[in-house]
């Protein structure tokens, strides 16, 4: 259950062989440890331990105590946690790549919880800057006024309209160039409205994909406040931040990084002001925090590298609680989207896609649900998520990943739907075990401890690594093995057998397993449908 080469890396130094030292090890530690039933030595000089049946059964009810709460830690008790993810740009499309930013920094969010932090959900949301000019521009161009009804897909139409002009068009530049101060400002009233007018369509929208992602933020915080006191923070520095060529800058190239550009010629804060300004007013509005986790894309890793180099020389204190964690892009047949050219593919068609051919898998099984439209779009969806999310889980979230449809949609193995399925398998297996007679209990279990046992009690060592290391992908492994193990089990034993004396203990084993699978698959942020 447990093992150590000890031995064999400090045998030298007590000029002993490993394997020598290690039967002096075995010797000493006979007795010592409570749940250890005995050690053996093997090999050139490991130490093999192996845990006592009493433990195990003892694990198990332990699961089914704790129930909702098993899994979780105190690691980080009385320690307050913000993590901000998603961070879409209004007048832009909310599209996969936001959707699977959603899925990383939600995972990073609940396994702070789980381990016992006061965790606070953040979005930053860029409501000022370059692209809402294109966006307003764009709109302006296309025939929208104050009062058009529109909906995301117009505003990412006029943001394209827009991007692609200002690339191409040197008038259009001028023009956008102008609204974008006149944004700041806000001194013209049409373009006032056109700006509210968006702002608002996107974030509406932006809420229902959150709601059906499972995603409930305590806070929004936008360009648009962190602008103001971004600016103010590079004036008050010039020490930090000299002039160059009109613009206000920091000098990366002293601290072995790269320039950036914090004030524009225009005298406007860039994204890197803001983002200095972010950490302060998170800080203050959320009274203070312990620790702060920024979770996006890595191809801005560089330009955090920055940002908290100047964030230690301005705000030191939160340089020091600050973390960026970078993650990969999703791929797709398409290959990388880009919002600038409109060749994106929007988050909500992504949904209802894998959401339709979820319907079909489900209808291939169950025909009679055809008649139930609403069960039928409930439960399908749940399979989408779960089929998306764990797809972007399931490897390092510092690689990029390929969302394979076929694969995530698979009820047979390494996919979220497969997780699901198990779980509903489940509680469908322990009804009819109840219905005859059998009832989870484990004051009865076999002389040896089921393989799946084994696995079973590791659940809250995998929660602790898979926040310590910044490593989702822990937790979709360790579910994926536990399912497959379950499986495999239950094609080997009965457990709805009244006459199997075990039979009980197999019950509370299958209990404590639909637990476990329930709790790993809400940190993944997945549904644990009761039927699939």
């Amino acid at each position: 259950d447990y093992a150590t080469n000890v031995a064999m890396v400090v045998a030298k130094q007590a000029g002993q062989s490993p394997r020598a030292l290690a039967e002096q090890l075995r010797e000493q530690l006979l007795g010592q440890l409570d749940a250890v039933e005995r050690i053996e030595v093997a090999g050139p000089g490991f130490l093999n331990f192996y845990l006592h049946r009493d433990f195990f059964t003892e694990q198990v009810d332990a699961v089914r105590t704790a129930g909702e709460q098993w899994g979780s830690s105190k690691q980080w008790a009385g320690k307050r946690v913000v993590v901000e993810y998603t961070d879409p740009n209004p007048f832009k499309e909310f599209h996969v790549g936001h959707m699977f930013t959603n899925a990383v920094g939600e995972c990073i969010a609940r396994l702070f919880l789980m381990n016992g932090a006061d965790t606070k959900r953040v979005n930053y949301q860029g409501d000022v800057g370059l692209h809402v000019a294109c966006a307003v521009w764009g709109m302006q161009k296309n025939g929208i006024t104050a009062d058009t009804k529109i909906d995301a897909k117009d505003l990412g139409m006029a943001y394209s309209t827009g991007a692609t002009s200002y690339r191409d068009d040197v008038v259009a530049q001028t023009e956008i160039r102008k609204i974008n101060k006149l944004i700041y400002e806000q001194s013209d009233e049409k373009i006032n409205a056109l700006y509210q007018l968006g702002r608002t369509v996107s974030l509406e929208y932006f809420e229902t994909i959150y709601a059906v992602l499972g995603t409930e933020f305590d806070d929004y915080f936008f360009e648009s406040e962190a602008g103001p006191l971004g600016k103010e923070l590079i004036l008050e520095n010039p020490h930090i931040f000299p002039e160059s060529d009109g613009a206000r800058v920091f000098k990366g190239e002293d601290y072995g990084l790269h320039t950036r550009v914090f004030l524009n010629k225009e005298g406007l804060p860039t994204y890197e002001a803001k983002e200095l300004a972010l950490a302060k007013l998170k800080h203050d509005r959320l009274d203070g925090y312990d620790h702060s986790v920024i979770s996006t894309a890595n191809e801005i890793n560089e330009y955090f590298k920055v940002l908290l180099q100047a964030m230690r020389l301005v705000y030191p204190e939160l340089a020091s609680r600050t973390e960026h964690i970078g993650h990969g892009m999703v791929r797709l047949s398409t290959g990388k989207m880009s919002s600038r050219t409109g060749q994106v593919i929007p988050a909500w068609d992504f949904i209802e896609e894998i959401t339709e051919a979820a319907k079909e898998k489900i209808i291939e099984n169950q025909p009679e649900i055809q008649n139930d439209t609403d069960s039928l779009q409930r439960r399908a969806q749940d399979i989408a998520i779960a089929a998306i999310k764990y797809s972007t889980l399931r490897g390092n979230i510092s690689q990029d990943s390929i969302f394979d449809k076929t694969q995530a949609l698979s009820f047979e193995g390494d996919s979220g739907p497969y997780l699901q399925y198990t779980y509903a398998r489940i509680g469908s297996v322990l009804e009819k075990a109840v219905s005859v007679g059998v009832n989870p209990s484990t004051k009865n279990p076999p002389v040896d401890p089921y393989e799946i046992e084994r696995t079973l009690y590791r659940f809250p060592e995998v929660i602790e690594a898979a926040l310590a290391e910044r490593a989702p992908h822990q937790v979709v492994t360790y579910l994926t093995q536990l399912a497959g193990q379950f499986n495999t089990f239950y094609a080997q034993e009965k457990i709805a057998d009244p006459s199997d004396e075990y039979a009980p203990h197999k019950a509370a084993v299958a209990d404590a397993v639909r637990i476990t699978l329930k709790n790993g698959l809400w940190v993944l942020g997945i549904k644990a449908p009761e039927r699939l």
